[in-house]
Formats: C-alpha cells, sequence, structure tokens
C-alpha cells in the first residue's frame, strides 16, 4: 500500500458524486465510507446509501425520517436543519440505517410471506370454502376439497377479491402464485376449472386507527380500511389446474403488510345454476420479510412513514457463515417477542460503522 492521488480532492463535489453513484453494491459504499475521515464524510453527508435506497425501491420516498431503537443514544426523529450538530446527527444516522437497509435487500432469502388471510369480496358457504383454505398448499386436506369460491354471479365480468396480511410491515415482493380450483365432483361433468380471465394486485396498509382483523364469517369487505400504494400491471390468468406463478417487473417494496389480490373476469358457468364462480385453491407470496430489524410507523392523512430500525436485532443477532435466514409466520403482534434471528447477512462493513472513531493527526488517504 502506497499514498496515491485522491479523486475526492481533485475533481469538484458533483462528479465525485456522480461517480460514487455509479456503486449499485451498499457494500462497496461501506467500504468508500471506511477509507478515510474525509470519504467518509462526503458518504454521509450526500446520503449516498439512502440515494441507493430510493433508486432500489421508489416507495421509500414516503420516509418522513428514520429511528433507531434500543441504541445507547436514540431519540426521535427530528427535522434536519435545527443545528449543524442536529444536522450532522440526522446524516449519520440515516446513513447508519439505510446502508443495513439497502444490505437487507439483496441479501435475505425469498420466502413464503403470507401470514394469515384477512377477507374475500364473497363466500359461497362459509367456512367449508373460506379464504383460509387458500393457505394451505393442498387441494385435498383430508377427504375434503380444500379451496375458496365466490358467491356466483349472472355477470361474468364482476370482479373479486381476496386480502391477506404478510409476515412483516417491510416486505420486499417478487413474485405471487395462484392455483384455481378444478371441480371433481359427481355433479361437475368434465372436470371445468374455475379460474379468472387475469388477475392484479395490490399492496399497501391499514388506515390508521383502524385495526383490521381477520373475518370470522368469510364475507366481510374490508377494502374501505386500507391505504394502496402500489398497483401491478394485470396479468392474463390461464384456464389451468396448476400453480401459476406472475412475477413482479421489479421487486416491489410493500410498506405496510397488506396484499390484495383482484380477480378480474369470470370463465366457468356452473351447470347446477347457471351462475359463473372463481375459486382458488392455493395463495403463495415469495419475499424477502425485513423484520425484527425493520419496522414502520404510518402517520395519517400524509401516507408518511417513519422508518424504525431496531439496533439490537442487528447488532446481537449477526449470522455465523453460511447459516440461513429464518422468518416466523406467526402474526406480526408475536414477531418482535420472538425476535428471530435476522442472519445471512453481511454486515462486516457496516459493523465498522459503529465502532469508527476518528483519530487526531492527518487524513491521509490510502489506496490499492
Amino acid at each position: 500500500m502506497v499514498p496515491c492521488m485522491d479523486f475526492l480532492n481533485w475533481l469538484e463535489p458533483d462528479m465525485s458524486f456522480k461517480v460514487l453513484t455509479c456503486l449499485d453494491d451498499p457494500s462497496d459504499l461501506v467500504r468508500v465510507g471506511s477509507v478515510s475521515r474525509s470519504w467518509r464524510h462526503f458518504v454521509i453527508e450526500h446520503g449516498l446509501c439512502k440515494k441507493l435506497c430510493l433508486r432500489m425501491f421508489p416507495q421509500l420516498f414516503r420516509v418522513a425520517g428514520v429511528v433507531e431503537l434500543n441504541s445507547p443514544d436514540a431519540e426521535e426523529f427530528a427535522e434536519v436543519g435545527s443545528s449543524n450538530s442536529k444536522e450532522l446527527e440526522t446524516l449519520e444516522r440515516e446513513h447508519r440505517v439505510y446502508a443495513f437497509l439497502a444490505r437487507g435487500f439483496i441479501s435475505f432469502d425469498v420466502r413464503s410471506s403470507i401470514s394469515n388471510a384477512i377477507s374475500a369480496s364473497s363466500t359461497d358457504n362459509h367456512p367449508e370454502e373460506s379464504i383460509h383454505n387458500t393457505l394451505q398448499p393442498r387441494d385435498l386436506v383430508g377427504r375434503r376439497a380444500s379451496y375458496w369460491s365466490s358467491k356466483g354471479q349472472s355477470d361474468p365480468a364482476v370482479p373479486e377479491f381476496l386480502i391477506y396480511k404478510l409476515v412483516s410491515d417491510l416486505v420486499v415482493i417478487n413474485e405471487i402464485s395462484i392455483h384455481p380450483f378444478q371441480g371433481k365432483s359427481f355433479f361437475q361433468a368434465g372436470f371445468p376449472i374455475y379460474s379468472t380471465n387475469a388477475v392484479r394486485f395490490r399492496m399497501g396498509h391499514v388506515k390508521s386507527p383502524v385495526v383490521v382483523e381477520v373475518d370470522s364469517k368469510g364475507e366481510s369487505c374490508h377494502e374501505n380500511k386500507f391505504v394502496w400504494t402500489y398497483t401491478s400491471e394485470v396479468f392474463r390468468m390461464t384456464q389451468e389446474n396448476r400453480l401459476q406463478t406472475f412475477k413482479l417487473p421489479e421487486p416491489v417494496l410493500c410498506i405496510g403488510g397488506i396484499l390484495q389480490i383482484e380477480l378480474l373476469g369470470r370463465v366457468q358457468r356452473q351447470e347446477m345454476d347457471g351462475l359463473f364462480y372463481i375459486c382458488v385453491c392455493h395463495v403463495e407470496v415469495k419475499g424477502k420479510p425485513l423484520s425484527p430489524a425493520f419496522g414502520v410507523e404510518i402517520h395519517e392523512p400524509s401516507g408518511e412513514f417513519v422508518l424504525k430500525n431496531d439496533v439490537q436485532a442487528k447488532l446481537h443477532n449477526q449470522p455465523l457463515e453460511n447459516e440461513s435466514v429464518v422468518i416466523s409466520t406467526v402474526n406480526l403482534e408475536n414477531m418482535r417477542d420472538d425476535m428471530l434471528p435476522v442472519v445471512n447477512l453481511n454486515v462486516e462493513g457496516i459493523a465498522e460503522e459503529y465502532e469508527w472513531e476518528e483519530e487526531e493527526g492527518s487524513d491521509e488517504e490510502y489506496f490499492l
């Protein structure tokens, strides 16, 4: 290692910023901030980790501030600009939180991310044909068919929707799969498949301070209790007896942990009553839950939210090498108590940020 030219001292700040924003791996940004005090100051001052997160997931533009929980110097978010020291403190806190968040986006394992079924727009026979049956991966449980069925409609254009609770308030969703039900009983000749013409997905959160409970009858419509912050394109669905997977064009950060599946158009008429039905055996969501390290507090009516980072979850749940992520599928209310380890996350460089101590003397930069 020999002293070399530091381009941050030779280039204009705008050009240096342009160069560093080309980095798309959060580990690289953390390493840049570990080169020297001046480089670290540049990364923090320009919010490079935050900007990387915003590029990866535009949904984060609604963040009003960040809070570090269980930190020795944790305090509630204060607006930038109250003083130079307060501004620097805020920038440093944002740097730590967003650096860890960005790394989590690319490091967590993709896994099943549904916690529970909330409600359906209609249910033909409850509880035999409840939305809760769609959580079962099999179309037969015991000796009974396991599926959800809508009420019959004479108009095939009448839509339906299913609403689910995800395992975390922050989940990066990659794909959603739906298995339509195929009738196999003696009064359904030809084994008809009760598919839908198309599907569309919405993600969002509960309207504060509304508390949404799991529907006990399966017929209540909770749609007006939610705010939808993302709506997907329309995906065509085929009339086939298989799990059909719909991959989103880009991974989406669901803020609030609520997913709605819109079922658009009916295909199959039931011979017994001449009405059109939609029936679903199984729904599966693949994503990356970011709990318990991260949570959100949503502010109404603005829709902005505070991003909360549990420092203890980050520092004390460090992984062993090659250890897998273990995320519980219990209700969100129990996840904080469980404190399951957030693992498979390489935060070696980020940990250095917490231990960084500026030394007295010259600010020498060394480059390989």
